[in-house]
């Protein structure tokens, strides 16, 4: 997998420096608001903060709205509010946007058979299900695929991904079987851009981004030159706000209809059954890409911890990114300690209480992912063994082939952190508690990143390394031996799988 790989393989960094929003962004923002004036109290989003920080690893932001004003907002650093962030299935809400929009324009109906539009694609004998697959079925992902044989399915291969999607056996009659696709909503992406020549990311642009004020959305692509649909958006949390506060106002926006009501409607009605766990949010129906929830919300959400939870009962939004692998426990946490706090006056303002509404933007402002803590007492005995010291790798999964560390010139509290993968070195002096924000160049994974690095215990140094526009962090350890002659390098995954320990050598 491309994310364990990119995680896996240790990092080169440059500084950098964090962009600011733009006049025309902030022109565009929405508008804030002291909790109580939306008839929310402080002292109940602090409790909430303190659930989440203490049942979930961990959110990376969240902002809530309340009546269309933002009560409350924070990143734990080092991401930030300016960065974009990787969406992975809530990119499919977006999706049904573009869909509802062609069929507002008239370009397609839900009700189309699939291989109308593509039938360059399908196979010399299309079996009588795949005749019968409708655009609506791929909406609410009922295709007629069994699930297993949507395991693997890449949409980044040279062969068509359309052509190897009709490829696929149609086992049940489409419409009524549910199983989770990301590659069906890759083929709602490539039916719009085939009837109107765009993009979903370009035909999206003047009809929802730029409305909404969301700039610079990226959206990866297939090989074929297709939005990728199902996952691969890229935007920022009050993005994923500002889409949910659409939604809420029913697709109206500053006094425009950007989406039809109509489509609004009945993207978020329950049109299939997908389980019956009362006490699973998965299960509680599926729309047009959005997911139905318990207690009359529904949401859309991505893998490790995307959400946009729309309240309507509640008139309120909640966006979260985060980098976890319980997303039913997080909405747990929001069922917990917001709902109730909504709840409790859903109209009218609160009496103001400065003290506690400053405690909150305070606790907000401050947030941060735990960074590598070094260790107290004296300088380690292992750290002047090894200082300076080249440790080989053998040939691994992590692609490791050396590390150095050397106390960092004119700073006793940090630590120049060394690596060679692939052959080139790689360079960043890193401290205990704060995070350095660079660049890597090059790799599986290219991009920004923060590292944080400390010796956090007698004969261990601990690097994290967070790619901070997606989900992922990893922690390595660097465990040495009493004489310093080897070093075994442990990779601690926050998602996905963790690689095995691997031992190098001092030369």
């Amino acid at each position: 997998m491309n994310f364990l790989r990119s995680f896996v393989t240790l990092f080169a960094v440059v500084l950098l420096a964090a962009p600011g929003a733009s006049a025309a962004d902030r022109a565009q923002a929405l508008p804030r608001s002291a909790p109580e004036k939306q008839g929310v109290s402080s002292p109940a989003l602090l409790g909430f903060i303190d659930e989440a920080e203490t049942k979930i690893n961990a959110l990376h932001s969240v902002m809530i709205v309340r009546h269309g004003h933002v009560i409350a907002e924070g990143w734990w650093a080092p991401y930030a509010a300016e960065e974009p962030h990787q969406m992975f299935s809530l990119s499919k809400s977006f999706t049904s946007t573009a869909v509802g929009l062609a069929v507002a324009e008239g370009k397609l109906s839900v009700d189309d058979p699939v291989l109308k539009f593509v039938p360059e694609e399908a196979p010399a004998k299309p079996s009588t299900n795949l005749k019968a697959m409708r655009l609506r079925d791929l909406l609410t992902m009922a295709a007629g695929h069994h699930a297993e044989d949507l395991q693997g399915f890449s949409l980044t291969t040279d062969e068509s991904v359309v052509k190897r999607f009709l490829a696929l056996p149609v086992a049940h009659k489409p419409g009524t079987f549910f199983a989770y696709s990301t590659v069906a909503t890759y083929l709602q992406s490539a039916m719009v851009q085939k009837v109107t020549g765009q993009s979903v990311l370009e035909y999206l642009r003047p009809r929802l981004f730029e409305p909404l004020g969301i700039e610079n959305p990226a959206w990866e692509q297939s090989k074929q030159g297709v939005s990728q649909g199902g996952t691969g958006l890229s935007i920022r949390t009050e993005d994923i706000a500002k889409f949910g506060q659409l939604y809420l106002q029913k697709g109206r926006w500053n006094g425009k209809q950007l989406v039809p009501a109509s489509w609004v409607e009945t993207a978020t009605a329950r049109w299939m059954s997908n389980g019956s766990n009362l006490a699973s949010d998965w299960e509680q129906g599926y729309g047009f890409q959005f997911w139905r929830c318990r207690f009359g919300v529904i949401r859309g959400d991505g893998a490790h911890g995307q959400f946009c939870i729309v309240m309507p009962e509640l008139d309120a939004v909640v966006a979260i990114t985060a980098g976890t692998k319980d997303l039913q426990g997080v909405l747990n946490v929001v069922w917990a300690k917001l709902l109730p706090a909504l709840q409790a006056k859903t109209s009218g303002a609160l009496a103001a209480d400065a003290g506690v509404e400053g405690m909150l933007r305070a606790r907000l402002a401050g947030l941060a992912l735990k960074a590598p803590v070094a260790v107290a007492g004296e300088r380690l005995p292992i750290a002047g063994k090894v200082a300076g010291k080249r440790f080989v790798f053998p040939k691994n999964p992590q692609a490791t082939e050396s590390i150095t560390l050397t106390p960092a010139v004119g700073d006793p509290t940090a630590t120049e952190f060394v690596g060679t993968t692939g052959g080139v070195e790689q360079r960043v002096t890193v401290a205990g508690g704060r995070w350095v924000k660079g660049e890597r160049k090059g790799g599986p994974a290219p991009g920004p990143v923060a590292v944080s690095g400390a010796w956090t215990e007698a004969d261990t140094f601990t690097l994290d390394v967070v790619r901070y526009r997606t989900p992922f962090v990893a922690r390595y350890h660097l465990k040495f031996s009493g004489d310093g002659e080897t070093v075994t390098l442990e990779t601690v995954m926050n998602v996905g799988p963790t690689p095995p320990p691997v031992v190098g050598r001092r030369e």
